[in-house]
Formats: structure tokens, sequence, C-alpha cells
């Protein structure tokens, strides 16, 4: 029984750490998860390293880094299985999806609550083949990050994919 504690108290220090992630990401913003800038990603990059040690302690062992990983699956798995659950916890931690720009219009308050700029705005916008702001019906930042843009030029595209689509399943 004595030599089962230790990978105990690495699972639970692994739980602990992912916790503590989900917790500081919520409260860094969604736009940091689908974005990512040079900054960003050595961030991340130091920030696991720095969680390691908190995780596995002093183990150094493979079985302490397979408990910690087979922890952070296990708690993974039950968090997104209660999120899946209840909706409103699913939103708080997750964010509610946020419009950026309405027919044409860019809502400011939206773009400084979410600490995105006009140019990564535009970038978004020239991403999905729209021209400037002002053809963009609906600009939405997902809860994933991601900014989703809804045009007539974009609706036009999507129609003659489908005729595409139809074309080629006529061919089997």
């Amino acid at each position: 029984m004595a030599s089962i504690i230790p990978f105990l108290e690495i699972a639970g220090r692994s739980v602990a750490v992912y916790l503590f992630m989900i917790l500081a990401i919520k409260f860094f913003g969604k736009k940091e998860l689908s974005q990512l800038s040079v900054i960003d990603l050595v961030f991340i990059l130091l920030i696991s390293n720095s969680v390691q040690n908190a995780m596995v302690g002093p183990s150094t062992t493979l079985e302490g880094g397979i408990t910690a990983a087979a922890s952070l699956f296990i708690i993974n798995s039950i968090l997104k299985q209660f999120l899946f659950r209840d909706k409103k916890v699913n939103e708080w931690i997750q964010g509610s999806p946020v419009m950026l720009v309405h027919d044409g219009k860019i809502i400011e308050d939206h773009l400084k609550n979410e600490k995105i700029t006009h140019e990564e705005l535009e970038a978004a916008i020239r991403e999905h083949g729209v021209n400037s702001v002002s053809e963009v019906n609906l600009a939405i930042l997902e809860v994933d990050g991601n900014i989703s843009i809804l045009s007539d030029n974009y609706q036009s595209h999507s129609k003659r994919k489908r005729r595409a689509r139809k074309d080629l399943s006529g061919l089997n």
C-alpha cells in the first residue's frame, strides 16, 4: 500500500494543475485559444515546463510520468462529461459566442472586452475571403477562439460549393 501513495500524490497534483490551467485560460480570454502569436507560443511552452515539476514532484520515473498523463486524461474526460451535462457551468467555463460585427458595423465594446484589435479582426475577415468590414453581415468570436464571418459574398460561395457537390455526387 505504501508504494501507491506517491502515485496518488502525482495524480492529485496533476488534477490540481489541470484545474488551475482551465481557470487561468478562462480568465485570460478565449481569443488566446485560437490566435496564437509568438509571445503566446513561448508563454505556453514555458508554462508547460513550469508546471511539470508541480505535477510529478520529485519523481522522474516513467511510472510517475504515465501517472500524471493518465490523471490528466481521466480528469479531462470527467470534466467534458460534466460540461456536456451542465450547460450553465459549460457556459461559465467556456464562455459564449460574442458578436463582433453586425451589418458591416464593428461593435467596439465587444472588441475591447475580448481584447481583439481592428487589425486582428480585419485579418480574420480577409481569411474568409471578404474584402472589408462593410461587407460583413455577421462576425462572431466563437467559444473556441475562432472568428466566424458571414457575408453575402460567403453565402454565394457556399451555394456554388453545394452545386459542385451535387454535380460530383452524380458521378458515382
